[in-house]
């Protein structure tokens, strides 16, 4: 009877991630979302999407501040709720290879904006 409920336990989780994943997919398309690459939570995630959306949205047609929209991911979103060290990436075309905390990493477009919103770990200085 054990393995029956360990069986049934197992695919009521992966049942629970598919319905999730459905649930992310539809949101996605609403926002005009496409996830590029991540490791971090979907809330996290859902978040980082709904601040992008309200920030590109709020400025003037074809009028991209890429500056403005990486400063309110990073410090008004996301060091504020999350703790320090997120750093922010915006932009039509750039490459990059970061480091990141694990469950830190986002990359995603919006509409033709590329985000890469990531965490890197805090260690105090030591002076020796």
């Amino acid at each position: 009877m054990e393995g029956a409920e360990e069986e049934l336990e197992r695919r009521s989780k992966f049942l629970s991630g598919l319905i999730q994943s459905k649930k992310a997919a539809e949101q996605h398309d609403r926002l005009n979302v496409r996830v590029r690459a991540s490791d971090m939570p979907l809330p996290l995630q859902n978040r980082a999407f709904r601040c992008a959306r309200d920030h590109l949205d709020s400025m003037p047609r074809g009028k991209l501040d890429s500056k403005r929209l990486a400063l309110a991911l990073k410090k008004q979103e996301f060091d504020c709720s999350y703790g320090p060290a997120w750093h922010c990436i915006v932009g039509t075309s750039f490459g990059s290879y970061v480091t990141h905390s694990l469950g830190g990493f986002l990359y995603f477009s919006i509409d033709k904006v590329y985000i890469l919103l990531f965490k890197t770990a805090v260690e105090p200085l030591d002076h020796h």
